[in-house]
């Protein structure tokens, strides 16, 4: 497949840091903390540390799953720092978070996935840091609901689980995850009367009435807030990008899922899953 040349205006970022970014950046090094900002290679990262913001990424920052469209490295076997919810609870206080996303690898190589672990960052920050809001963004546990339990039993604010895009393109693009697990994941989640929240990527190769279809599932499955945005090749030795959106598309995705039911949908070029978290929350309010 051939890659597109050039990515278009509405696509362009600024890389221009200020001292609430090198303060972010200095709060997470300290503790050798690890951000999904950086390993994933968000656009958006510049613009959220600006903020002050950031997205902790727990358990590691190696995967052991290959999905095609993902910056994070692929490793097995890998460590677990058990101070590590303690120093995200700290950072999270010291950084002043009215709301936190904390998000993680996959971990296929513990016998839990990664469950407790989770548990105990979540527990950490809320003991911590008692008005800060929290929203869990988990990999599927593969499958397994008592893994998805463990992590729910630290009642995060909102549960966030990924589609990432649309059935037909899973073996090609997520070949070690599943589109029906995914969807229970969330429905499980829902049913127990979580905030489910998920996202999807488009410009690889899906239609528009598949993209529809994944909203009607995601909303089906109990979701109340939904995010869409363009996938942007990490690297060459990723999948190549299809095509470019145009924002207009991006407005249709949003009226639809609005129309739809859902409580928040963000929609355009440069959303991502984590892009404006606490934005998403105050919505729901």
């Amino acid at each position: 497949m051939e890659q597109l040349e050039r990515k278009p205006d509405w696509l362009k970022v600024s890389l221009r840091t200020q001292v609430e970014h090198r303060k972010t950046h200095r709060f997470l090094s300290r503790n050798g903390l690890h951000t999904i900002c950086e390993e994933a290679a968000c656009p958006n990262q510049t613009e959220c540390w600006n903020r002050g913001v950031a997205t902790f990424l727990i358990l590691g920052q190696n995967c052991t799953r290959s999905c095609r469209f993902c910056n994070v490295a692929t490793k097995s076997n890998l460590f677990v720092d058990s101070e590590e919810p303690q120093k995200i609870a700290e950072t999270v206080k010291k950084m002043a978070l009215s709301h936190v996303v904390i998000t993680s690898v996959t971990r296929d190589d513990i016998s839990d996935g990664g469950s407790k672990h989770w548990l105990k960052t979540l527990e950490s920050v809320k003991k911590l840091c008692q008005n800060t809001t929290i929203e869990a963004l988990i990999p599927d546990f593969g499958g397994s609901h008592s893994q998805i339990e463990t992590v729910l039993n630290g009642t995060p604010d909102i549960l966030g689980h990924n589609l990432e895009t649309v059935p037909r393109l899973y073996q090609k693009i997520r070949p070690q995850a599943d589109y029906r697990r995914s969807l229970d994941v969330l429905k499980f989640s829902a049913n127990l009367g979580f905030v489910a929240k998920t996202g999807m990527m488009v410009g690889l190769g899906e239609s528009e009435e598949e993209i529809i279809q994944v909203m009607k599932d995601a909303f089906a499955a109990g979701c109340k807030i939904f995010t869409i945005g363009q996938y942007l090749q990490p690297s060459k030795n990723h999948l190549p990008i299809c095509r470019f959106v145009h924002p207009d598309e991006f407005v249709r995705y949003k009226k639809n899922g609005l129309a739809m039911g859902f409580s928040v949908v963000e929609s355009g070029p440069l959303v991502r899953s984590s892009y404006g978290a606490d934005w998403q929350f105050q919505q729901l309010k």
